[in-house]
């Protein structure tokens, strides 16, 4: 198993209190630590990548952000300034290393210690703390080299509004999500399944806990998983459905993480010659943060390995 990460990483600076702050990515390299893996330097992602799924105006707005010497508000809760841009493309830049690794048999699984966070960024719009869609570019770019089905996985407690959106009519790439509604952005209702199918979507209530986590994936989620039979998983990280997190109501544990990474790695065993990228998404209360990033690599790092083909 690699790890990505780069310390340009802690240059977005949303402000103080604002709870997607650089902290977050130390705490995520204890956890990485802890397990003894070394970091490994991701790249700044080009704007060929970036427009895999962004558009060229919205590439740009956040690219200019680096001539700007004051923090720009892009919405009511996201905020960046000069070194935002280079986190956010060397977040980008960890997915695209941890593919290449993954492609070329370097590797079976890869976790991405980054932030800005990207999936509520659209095509167009940078929103719900994210300037680019990581997760979103990495499947696309899968896509380019010739993988045929791409599954992204997303178990933040916030809904994916933007990958769901940008792959809303691509029958190649199934997105898979559970979520704590209502809650921000308010989409992700069951009703929504894509053009082709290829969306699912699993609501949780506000106090749900492992148990019923479980059950989302175990009788909803996880069936389309295997009956689409991905070629690669790219999993969204967000572990903010923490009981101690602060910006959601799930009762969620570490443990959950656990079970989860474990589900998505037979999947990968059966389908996906173990093939995982995982990439850091939400997760607001730093130990939580830690003890469930630690179980989620645990899992990655651990997981029975499958010969590469």
């Amino acid at each position: 198993m690699l790890v990505y990460s780069h310390a340009d990483c802690l240059l977005h600076d949303p402000g103080a209190g604002h709870p997607e702050s650089p902290m977050r990515l130390r705490a995520a390299w204890e956890a990485i630590a802890e397990r003894g893996l070394p970091l490994l330097d991701a790249p700044l992602a080009d704007e060929a990548a970036l427009r895999l799924v962004h558009t060229q105006g919205h590439v740009q707005q956040i690219l200019n952000l680096r001539d700007r010497l004051e923090t720009t508000r892009l919405d009511a809760d996201t905020v960046a300034g000069m070194g935002s841009v280079d986190a956010a493309l060397r977040a980008v830049g960890a997915g695209l290393a941890a593919l290449d690794a993954v492609l070329t048999g370097q590797t079976q699984r890869a976790f991405c210690a980054v932030r800005p966070p990207g999936h509520h960024a659209t095509a167009d719009t940078a929103m719900g703390f994210c300037l680019f869609n990581s997760a979103a570019i990495v499947a696309a770019r899968a896509l380019e080299l010739g993988i045929a089905r791409v599954s992204v996985i997303d178990f933040d407690v916030h809904h994916g509004n933007g990958t769901q959106e940008i792959f809303w009519n691509e029958p190649r790439v199934q997105y898979l999500s559970s979520h704590q509604a209502p809650l921000y952005p308010y989409t992700g209702q069951v009703s929504e399944t894509g053009i082709k199918h290829n969306i699912g979507n699993a609501v949780l209530s506000a106090g749900a806990g492992t148990a019923q986590f479980e059950a989302a994936w175990r009788d909803c989620l996880l069936p389309q998983l295997q009956a689409f039979a991905p070629e690669l998983i790219v999993i969204s990280a967000g572990f903010d459905g923490h009981v101690l997190d602060p910006l959601a109501e799930l009762k969620l544990t570490s443990e959950s993480y656990r079970w989860i990474t474990r589900a998505l790695c037979e999947q990968a065993e059966r389908s996906a010659s173990n093939r995982v990228i995982s990439l850091l998404e939400g997760g607001y209360n730093l130990q939580a943060l830690r003890e469930s990033i630690a179980a989620h690599i645990e899992v990655l790092q651990d997981a029975p390995h499958a010969s590469l083909h």
